[in-house]
């Protein structure tokens, strides 16, 4: 079950949100999207999937559209805007939640490189899940010696993401799992059941079985 929820950017526009609720919650996910100017929206096919699987695991999720997306007032920033635009969805989800309850924080693609961005500012680094990082078109050097358990996963047909580029990065974090879909491209064609098992499995290291 999803909810139609506002998210308010302090100082900025007005976002449209899916706020999926279960029962008793263990943790929260905030996702975001790919590039809002290749057709990037929440409801891309990858977006659903990871956050189904997380409500499976009894997580509350969130995904939502970028500024300038959909319902989502604003215009594209380039990324520095959004991470206002995650920010604030965190913070949304964290006041529904529980004191204490964790939340991670999940990007694919574009939404991947804007959620390390803003991860590695953070005084607590959340967990972590890069789906699909364009490696070969942005910097995540900002994610040098991140301390929050990383997931990196993208295809073995991923021209954005080569697997040695995606190792290389995975080297230089303190928590990562590394995880390549066999036969997959950037898009996940016909590959999303295992991409939800790698989502289930990193969800597994910081929310535990309790």
């Amino acid at each position: 079950m999803e909810e139609i929820v506002t998210i308010e950017v302090p100082d900025g526009p007005a976002l449209e949100g899916r706020l999926g609720l279960v029962p008793e919650p263990r943790g929260g996910l905030v996702m975001g999207h790919p590039h809002p100017l290749y057709g990037g929206d929440m409801d891309n096919p990858v977006v659903i999937r990871a956050v189904e699987v997380a409500r499976e695991a009894g997580l509350t999720t969130l995904r939502f559209n970028f500024r300038g997306v959909g319902g989502s007032l604003g215009v594209h920033d380039q990324g520095r805007g959004e991470m206002d635009d995650v920010r604030a969805a965190l913070a949304l989800l964290s006041a529904r939640l529980s004191g204490g309850a964790r939340i991670g924080l999940g990007g694919y693609s574009f939404g991947a490189w804007v959620a390390a961005r803003l991860a590695a500012t953070s005084a607590q680094p959340p967990a972590l899940a890069l789906i699909a990082p364009p490696l070969r078109m942005s910097d995540f050097d900002c994610l040098d010696g991140y301390q929050g358990e990383v997931l990196l996963v993208a295809g073995t047909r991923d021209e954005y993401c080569p697997a040695g580029e995606l190792d290389r990065l995975a080297k230089r974090l303190a928590a990562p799992a590394a995880r390549l879909i066999e036969g997959a491209d950037h898009f996940f064609f016909g590959k999303l059941f295992p991409l939800g098992e790698a989502i289930r499995e990193w969800i597994g290291t910081w929310v535990g079985s309790g």
